[in-house]
This record gives C-alpha cells, structure tokens and sequence, in this order.
C-alpha cells in the first residue's frame, strides 16, 4: 500500500501490554479533558465577561487558560483515537504539525508563568507604579512576545522533519507526536535536531525558572520590609496562586526530564505515564488553583452560577 516507506503514515502508540483494556484506560482520560476544557473555558469566560477581573494579572491567567486549552485540544483527538477507536495511524504532515503546536505552547506556558512573575513582581515591589508599568498596551506587548517566543523558536528543527526520509520503523511511543519521537525514526543527519533543542531548553525553561526564581527573592525581601504583620501576609498571599501553578508546571517538567534522561531500565509504563502527567495535570490544576485562591475569581463564579439559578 505504502511503495515508498518513507511517505507511509506514522503509527501512535498507547499504553502496550494493555490494549484489551485501552477502552477502560479511555475512561479517566475523557473526565480529565472534559474537566480541563470546562474548567479553562470557565476561565475564560469569567474574564471576558466580568469587567473587574479586566486587569493585567487577569489578561496573563486569560493567556494561561488558552495555552492549557490548545495543548488539551492539540494531544486530545491522537489520545483517545488511540485509546477509544483504536485509530493508530496519523499522516506524516498531522504528525509534524501536531508536534509542532506541542512544543510551541509548552514554550508558550513557560513564559506567560514568566510574565505573571513579573506582574506580581510590579504588584509586591513597586505598588504605586503598577498601573502606569503595566498599561493595556505593556501588557499586550509582553503577551505578543511570549506568543511569538513560544511560536517562532520551536521552527527551526520541525521544518526538517518535513524533508527527511523515514526508513525505519514508523512506530512512536506515544499517542501523540513529539519531536523527539520522530527525530529518531529519520534515514538522515539529526545533529542539529539533536543539539538546538538542548540550546532551546536552556534558553526558555531554565532561563525562565531562574528569573521566576530571582524575582520571588525580591518579592520576598520586599515583602519582609512591611512593617505590618497584616499588609504583608496580604501581599504574599496574592503570590500563592501563582508560585502553586509555577510549581505544578517545572515539576512535571523536571520529573519528565530526569524520566527521559536517567530511567531507561525504568519500566516503559512509567515514562509513559509521566508523559500524560506532564500534558494532564498543569492543565487540569491550574483553574483549580486560581478558583481556590483566588477570591475575586471565587466571587465571579459564584456570581455566574447565581444568575443561572434565578434564570
């Protein structure tokens, strides 16, 4: 059917050893996205339609939601294809294209975390100058640059996948397409593959953990100037969402990492599924999170759910 391996659609992996019982396994999968997709897309709502949350630290939670959103809609259909119809083939093009919004809104994730950083930052250390720093037009500036960042850096090494030949087993190990996955399976020189993603990693994830990093320092230190027990219990308390997002978000990376890099003799289940907690749960716990601790998101969805009832 395929004379020409190297044009013969890709094959999507689920959990192997368990595909008698892939349809139990699907079951878990559609509560979580459905859970992640209503609870981001109630975020998104509450913020578009409730004019007291139209403020900068909002616009990036906005930002967060949509990013969680796309990397949901983006694994979702290979996930329970796999999972639900058995549906393992996916055409090289979907494949590369499917990686490539992978990366970019992991990218993209990274540094909206970096930029609530720095709203919180502006907020705790220069209070009076918050709303002249962080005009609408600031803030649209910063989320347009995370956007392109996250958009723009992760081209160079997908567009090779497009012209490299595959003669090697078309089989990945996920239910999703990832471009460390399909470098492998290429009859070609990955060298540059190879290196400029350790290049990327380093300038986005680590670079952006040191300065969320560094500028919680001088949250800190700012905040243990404030004379009032009270004021400064308050000013540290409107951190607590986001460090609890940040620290969801660079474990799940750090745990991946070490997975990929150090537990090779580790059993295959494991790094498979440390690979759906990495896509799963920042997603899924980030509303949670902003709904708990956050009292204006709190009062907004208790408003929205009183208007439905006396509808």
């Amino acid at each position: 059917m395929w004379p020409n391996d190297s044009a013969a659609p890709f094959l999507l992996t689920g959990f192997l050893g368990s595909e008698e019982i892939h349809h139990w396994i699907s079951i878990p999968f559609v509560v979580i996205y459905l859970s992640i997709l209503s609870g981001n897309g109630t975020l998104l709502f509450l913020i578009w339609n409730n004019r007291s949350l139209h403020e900068p630290m909002y616009y990036f939670l906005a930002l967060l939601a949509g990013t969680d959103l796309g990397m949901t809609l983006t694994t979702m259909p290979t996930v329970l294809g796999v999972l639900l119809l058995d549906r393992r083939e996916i055409a090289q093009g979907a494949c590369f294209s499917q990686s490539y919004f992978i990366h970019s809104l992991a990218i993209l994730e990274s540094g909206v975390l970096l930029a609530m950083a720095y709203d919180r930052f502006v907020a705790i250390c220069a209070p009076l100058r918050y709303n002249s720093i962080l005009t609408n037009s600031r803030v649209m500036k910063i989320g347009l640059g995370v956007l392109l960042r996250g958009f723009v850096s992760i081209v160079p090494p997908i567009l090779p996948l497009y012209w490299f030949p595959y003669c090697h087993s078309h089989v990945l190990s996920h239910a999703f397409c990832l471009h460390q996955d399909v470098m492998k399976l290429a009859c070609a020189d990955i060298t540059f593959n190879r290196l400029y993603p350790v290049v990327l990693v380093a300038l986005t994830f680590f670079l952006d953990a040191l300065t969320i990093v560094f500028s919680y320092v001088l949250i800190l230190k700012t905040a243990m100037g404030i004379a009032s027990g009270e004021a400064r219990a308050k000013a540290l308390n409107t951190c607590v969402s986001h460090v609890s997002c940040v620290l969801v978000f660079y474990i799940t990376v750090i745990g991946l990492t070490f997975i990929h890099r150090f537990g090779k003799h580790a059993p295959r289940v494991v790094r498979i599924t440390m690979s759906y907690v990495y896509f799963l749960f920042p997603p899924f716990m980030n509303p949670i999170i902003y709904s708990i601790k956050t009292k204006q998101i709190q009062r907004s969805i208790i408003h929205l759910f009183s208007v439905h009832e006396r509808t």
